[in-house]
């Protein structure tokens, strides 16, 4: 499970996400990182407060710190941060949650 990241504070309606690793292929190979996918699958470390309604009043956001999310995957904006890679990405661009 991912640990919360406590240096980093997304704002509105965004969320930062640990992406998962990608696993080995059925036959047991892992391929190089040019063969791969890009991961569509994270786990959410930081939330925002909330995005603004029509009204100007907070929405809190749908999901929580702990889901493990479905993305589009050249959704959000990556970065790196104490040698992982992260992405920031706004709540519209999260598909759902994985159960």
């Amino acid at each position: 499970m991912a640990k919360p990241n406590n240096k980093i504070k997304p704002l509105g309606d965004r969320v930062v996400v640990e992406k998962c690793k990608p696993q080995t292929s059925k036959g047991g190979i892992l391929l190089p990182d040019s063969a791969q996918e890009k991961p569509r699958e994270g786990i959410i470390i930081a939330a925002g407060p909330g995005g603004f309604n029509e009204n100007g009043q907070v929405e809190p956001l749908s999901v929580k710190v702990g889901d493990r999310i479905l993305f589009g995957a050249y959704a959000g904006t990556e970065f790196k941060q104490d040698e992982e890679e992260y992405l920031i990405l706004s709540e519209k661009d999260i598909l759902g949650i994985i159960a």
